[in-house]
């Protein structure tokens, strides 16, 4: 009898034990999933108040490349960025009669702001 009780006991520190294991690996992976930030939301986030009155329907509503760093966009950037290759949010529908679809360029780190622009018409 004393033998069952023991393994019993045993059988629940081991339960307790594998449900602590579970909830700090998954309290891990969401805290990491949750400091990671969409690079659109990134790049929507600094856009000014009359940049972001652009936008008809949604930040989401935008495409997302990764793309190498030439001419044009190098003018458009931070000169301190020494990578070749950046993402290019670019928001659908936010052309104008002047000007392209607004762009904001993000470093390859998914939460640098490094420069905004607008594609050619």
């Amino acid at each position: 009898m004393r033998k069952i009780i023991n393994l019993f006991i045993l059988g629940i520190l081991g339960v307790l034990l594998m449900f602590m294991i579970i909830g700090i690996i998954s309290f891990y992976s969401a805290s990491k999933t949750e400091d990671q930030m969409p690079i659109e939301m990134v790049a929507f986030n600094s856009l000014t108040d009359q940049e972001s009155d652009l936008i008809p329907v949604s930040p989401k509503d935008s495409n997302v490349k990764q793309v190498p760093v030439n001419d044009d966009i190098q003018e458009s950037i931070d000169i301190n960025y020494d990578k070749d290759q950046v993402y290019a949010v670019t928001f659908n529908n936010t052309a104008t009669v002047t000007t392209g679809n607004l762009v904001v360029y993000v470093g390859l780190d998914k939460k640098t702001v490094l420069g905004k622009g607008f594609t050619s018409n």
